[in-house]
């Protein structure tokens, strides 16, 4: 099997990846005039108070609604970044796991932690059973192609655990790597805490990627989630 076909036998819960082909194809138009007011030129953009991207992030929205069919209807997004890869702002980032979650303001709280500030808000590492709860919804706004830096993944990865630095490696081999090449309006799912990393683009065009994560849990002692 080549890698674009094993990518497309990927589901969400034995491997913490599923591609849902041309979700989006219709809502383009709407989604890149919402995120327009954003500022260019940057790698990533945290999006706050995004009043013109509610409806489709909302559990029946184009977006939204994806997610509400993993989590039910309590899914609720709770952070959300542009990211912006070009010729002028072509990265490469290495295999990790997202473990930490952004909140209105620092309550210590039973298992949660540590925490950090980045950049002015406030982020804390909270019990894996919680990201493991979560889903991750990346909406492509561009081609991406095996040369236009698709995000990689550990297919399985999620089901490892909070894994430390020192055995990334091994369990990126044990799993194996799946490129999640994508057409514009494509959406991948993901199990928030999945491994996964990204090249620099052999051939760098244009790689805006909406990526927002949901999660149906209300936080415990006074924690309350930023939000979108």
């Amino acid at each position: 099997m080549n890698a674009a076909a094993r990518a497309d036998t990927l589901t969400l819960g034995p491997d913490g990846a599923e591609r849902r082909r041309a979700a989006v194809s219709h809502h383009l138009h709407d989604i890149e005039t919402a995120l327009a007011a954003l500022p260019k030129d940057q790698a990533g953009v945290r999006i706050q108070n995004a009043k013109a991207l509610r409806g489709a992030l909302g559990r029946d929205g184009a977006i939204g609604s994806l997610a509400a069919q993993t989590l039910g209807q309590a899914a609720r997004p709770v952070r959300a970044v542009l990211f912006d890869k070009s010729a002028a702002n072509n990265w490469a980032l290495g295999w990790h796991q997202d473990r930490t979650i952004c909140v209105k303001a620092r309550e210590d709280t039973p298992g949660f932690g540590p925490w950090s500030t980045k950049p002015g808000m406030q982020h804390v590492a909270p019990p894996f059973d919680l990201l493991a709860r979560m889903v991750t919804v990346r909406v492509h706004l561009d081609h991406v192609p095996a040369g236009n830096a698709p995000l990689l993944i550990a297919p399985g990865s999620h089901l490892k655990g909070r894994l430390p630095i020192d055995r990334i490696d091994e369990i990126v081999q044990a799993c194996g790597v799946v490129a999640c090449d994508a057409e514009a309006g494509d959406v991948w799912l993901y199990s928030t805490p999945i491994l996964h990393a990204s090249n620099a683009a052999d051939t760098p065009d244009r790689r805006r990627v909406l990526q927002i994560d949901y999660s149906a849990d209300d936080l415990p002692g006074g924690l309350q989630w930023l939000g979108v």
